[in-house]
Parts: C-alpha cells; structure tokens; sequence
C-alpha cells in the first residue's frame, strides 16, 4: 500500500513538473524585446520624439532649404532643391494609433490625455505630409489589414479634417484640465495639459493662416475660425510668452546638432545665407551678431566686428564651387579669410545643449495673428501682435535695451583665447522707427514686413514653416540661380513615398491624375497654393 502511495506520489510529481516545463517552453517562445503591450506613456515618448527629430532639426538640409545657411563642400551636401518623396509619417501616426489603443486596454475613458494629444498629432503628422504632397489618404488611412490600400482624399477635405481634430482636440482637452488630468510620459510639458491646450490652438492658428490662399472658401470657414478663435480666448487659450512654447530642449544625451563632437571641418564647410543675413543687417538687427560670425575677409579689410556690414551671406542660388572658393578656412586675420560669416561657432559649438528648437512657439503665433488682422478677419491690432512678435524674438537671444555684449570665434576655435567679445548698443524704439521696420499698414508692405519677422524667428526652428512661408507669399525674396538645381529652381512640392507607388498603385495614379495630369512633379503646385 505505501509502495503504491509512493508510485502515486511521485507520478503526481511527474504530472506538476511536465506541466510546468511545457509552461516554461510557452514563456519561452515569447520575445521580450517585442511586446504586444506597452504602456501608453512609453509609446507617447516615441511619438513626441517624432515631432522635433523627422521635421526639420537644426542645421539640417531642412535648413537649408529655408535659406538660413548653405553648405560650401559637396562632398557632404549641396543647396539644391532635388528633394524626392516627401518624408513618411505614417509609420508614426501608427504609433499614435497604437498610444490611444493602449490608454484604453489600461482602462482609461473613452476621451483621456492620450487620446486627446491624438488628435493634434494626427492633424501635426498629416499636415506635414499633405503641404508637402496635395491629395492624401486620411478617411481610410490607417485601418491596418483591414484596409491596405487606402483611397485618396482631397487636399480640401484633409484641412477640414484637420481643423476639426483640432477643434476635438481643444474641446477634450479643457474637458480634462476640468478634471484635474495631466498625462503621463509626456517630456515637452511634464503633462500639464493647460500647456498643451494653448500649444494646439497656436498651431491651429499656424494652419489657418498657410490657408490665406483660400480665405472665402466657405467650408474651410477660415475668416470665422479666426474670429471665434480671438473672441473667446476662454475657450480658445493661447500661448502667453516663450516660456508656453512647443520646444524641443537639447541635454548631453539628445545633443544639439552642432556640438564639440563634430566641431572642426563641419563648422567651416558652412556658410550662414545671404535670405537671412542680408535681411538683419539691412534692418541693423544684432539677432545677425548672435547666430553668425563677421566675414573674415570683412575684418582682415579693417571693419569692426559691430559693423553690420561686416556680416555677409553666401547666396543659396551660388554655384557651389564660386561658394567653396570663397568660402576660406578661418574667421580671422589668418590664411584666406573667408568672404561669408560662419554661424556662431561661440554660441552653437561651445556645449551640447546650445538654444531649445521651437515646434509651436509665441514669436510665430504673434506673427500669425498679426497677419490674420492685416487680413481683415477679424477686427483686431495687429501692429501690436507684430511688435510682440519682434520683442519675443529678441528676448530668445537675450538682446536688450542697452548694452549687450556679443562673442564670436576670432580663430575658429574655442578656448577662451580664442574668443573677441565687442559691445552693441540697442533700443528697440529706435529699431522699430526704421521705415523697413515700422508696420506699414494693410498694404503689400505690411505684409512683407510682417512675413520678413517672421522669417527672422523661424531661425533654425518650427520645421520648413521659412520655406512654406516664403512659398504662400513670395517673402522675404528667396535666392534662386544655379546653385538651386532643379533647372534654377525653386521646387514647390514634394513627391509621394516610393511606398504608395508600389503597393496603392492605384489610388495613388488616381490621386496623380486629378491633381498633376498624371505626373508626380515637383515643379506643381498643391491645391492649397491655387
């Protein structure tokens, strides 16, 4: 009888330990490294992280497009404007996607913080690609297997969708700043909502204004928006000052583009661009003193480093070899000094966290505004929208009433023996009473002067927004030659991702031939600029 009782016990034993090894085999064909679930604030992280790194970061060909500096050296870059398929943010919205899906398994309510933000993401990420593209899938977009081959919708139809993710999005929002909510993860507003809530309706204010072109279409309702927007600041809270801003902030682990670690060549084989520095130094503007370095030619000549015009731009439209031979190897009294500045080498190349990069920032809301008045839809100051959009710019770089002391690189490099500091003396009341300066009124002056500030604060910030600019209202003049490629051109678009030609063929020739006559060109225009 024990012997059995024993027999028993141990196949019981048997039983418990097979049973446990082939539970243990399960657990082991699981991947670790791939999760089916992850927490929402993880995949919030991602998202955010999009949204500063796959728009346009400092110093990158982006940049270069905007007019704010050039390359001289066409081993690594050059300053055409050759660009292909415009960048893929689909991959990304599937994240966001995934974000929302994961507040809910968590059991969170239908509207919660992630889904929200969701909202404005979507209307951020397919914004980009459509002004870039024209006609994009929005409707049937991101349905997975259940849909893969997504039709088109109208450029039309996607702004409509856009303002109203953004009107969903403001409304949540204040629905959960009413119950004390933040979000977790989020590393741009450590959850605050309130930030986030005045960060969208900014942007919503940046997407009425890239729609001027279609200012009477009565679907879009762009002149009512604007309004409703600007008379109920209650409902629709706004960016306050700088300190509300949509900023990437740079730290030893996510470095500024240009830091120690690539300091050298990289810094010579730049060269600032004549767009931007010719615009602040014919306006006596130190932002110019800031970011850029004196030309060496300029100061080998006998100019002083507080002489605007000792600031010189390359032309974007140069031939890259003219560029490259003048470009020269220092910034001061040594071997061929060049005859164009070199961006700031004391202010970019020093540490690695150099100035945070706006993504929806106060200067360009002010500036969006003051357009929006000078447009007249609204009634509404919009001088002082256009001062305070100056003034907020000039705060960024720390220039004041007064004396502001300014530090460039006299040799190129970065130890204190190589610095020159110099003093500028600056009053905003007198810079404002420059004719090129002072608000001109609701004429075409007004608005270049307004759009030209503007470009001034966009400086190696907001993405393309420069370019788009420039491209809705032809200011400030861009530079256009042979060093633009593209047959001395300019391009206006974007082609579509080599992906959509290969496996939505057939919506993507439908969306081709409606808009472009069945050539996907970059020389056409998008529906938004008719």
């Amino acid at each position: 009888m024990k012997i059995h009782q024993l027999f028993a016990g141990v196949f019981a034993v048997l039983a418990v330990t097979l049973s446990s090894c082939e539970k243990s085999f399960e657990d082991l064909e699981k991947d670790p490294n791939r999760p089916v679930h992850v927490p929402a604030s993880l995949v919030l992280q991602g998202v955010e992280a999009d949204m500063a790194g796959n728009t346009g970061r400092p110093f990158s060909a982006e940049m270069r497009w905007n007019q704010f500096y050039c390359s001289n050296y066409n081993y690594y870059a050059n300053n055409e404007y050759t660009w292909t398929a415009t960048p893929n943010h689909y991959n990304t919205l599937k994240n966001v996607v995934k974000m929302e899906e994961e507040a809910k398994r968590a059991g969170l309510a239908e509207v919660n913080g992630y889904s929200a933000l969701g909202k404005f993401f979507r209307a951020f990420f397919i914004e980009e690609m459509t002004k870039r593209v024209g006609d994009l899938p929005v409707s049937e977009a991101l349905k997975g297997i259940d849909n893969t081959t997504p039709k088109y919708d109208t450029q039309k139809a996607v702004y409509i969708q856009i303002l109203n993710w953004l009107d969903e999005a403001n409304a949540n929002l204040a629905t959960l700043i009413a119950q004390g909510q933040t979000v977790p993860g989020d590393f741009y507003f450590g959850g605050d909502l309130r930030k986030w809530q005045k960060a969208v309706n900014a942007y919503k204010l940046r997407v009425l204004v890239s729609l001027s072109k279609k200012e009477t279409d009565g679907d879009l309702n762009i002149k009512a928006r604007f309004a409703e927007m600007m008379g109920n600041p209650s409902k629709f809270p706004l960016l306050e000052s700088l300190s509300d801003n949509l900023e990437f902030k740079y730290n030893q682990f996510n470095k500024y583009p240009s830091n120690p670690d690539n300091f050298g060549f990289d810094a010579t084989r730049q060269n600032m661009a004549k767009t931007y520095v010719g615009l602040l130094s014919s306006l006596r503007d130190p932002r110019v003193m800031v970011t850029c370095e004196p030309a060496g030619a300029e100061l080998k000549a006998g100019k002083l480093p507080s002489d605007y015009t000792a600031f010189v731009g390359a032309s974007s439209a140069e031939d890259l070899t003219d560029m490259s031979d003048k470009a020269g190897r220092n910034n001061g009294a040594g071997f061929a000094p060049g005859l164009y500045s070199f961006q700031n080498r004391y202010r970019y190349y020093r540490n690695y966290t150099a100035e945070n990069t706006f993504i929806v920032g106060y200067p360009e809301m002010c500036f969006n505004i003051a357009e929006a008045y000078h447009r007249s839809w609204a009634s509404g100051d919009g001088e002082a929208w256009y001062k305070k959009g100056i003034q907020s710019s000039l705060d960024f770089y720390g220039i004041k009433d007064g004396a502001n002391t300014m530090t460039y690189s006299k040799t190129g490099g970065r130890e204190t023996a190589d610095l020159a500091n110099y003093t500028i003396n600056f009053s905003f009341d007198t810079y404002y009473s420059q004719a090129a300066v002072k608000y001109a009124g609701k004429n075409a002056t007004g608005l270049e002067q307004i759009i030209s500030q503007k470009y001034a604060a966009f400086f190696m910030n907001s993405g393309m927004e420069a370019y788009f600019n420039w491209r809705r209202t032809g200011f400030p003049k861009f530079e256009s030659g042979v060093g633009n490629g593209n047959s001395n051109r300019i391009a206006v678009r974007w082609q579509y991702p080599i992906s959509e030609r290969t496996t939505n063929a057939k919506n993507y020739n439908d969306a081709i031939n409606s808009q472009y006559a069945g050539k996907d060109d970059i020389n056409d225009i998008v529906w938004i600029m008719k």
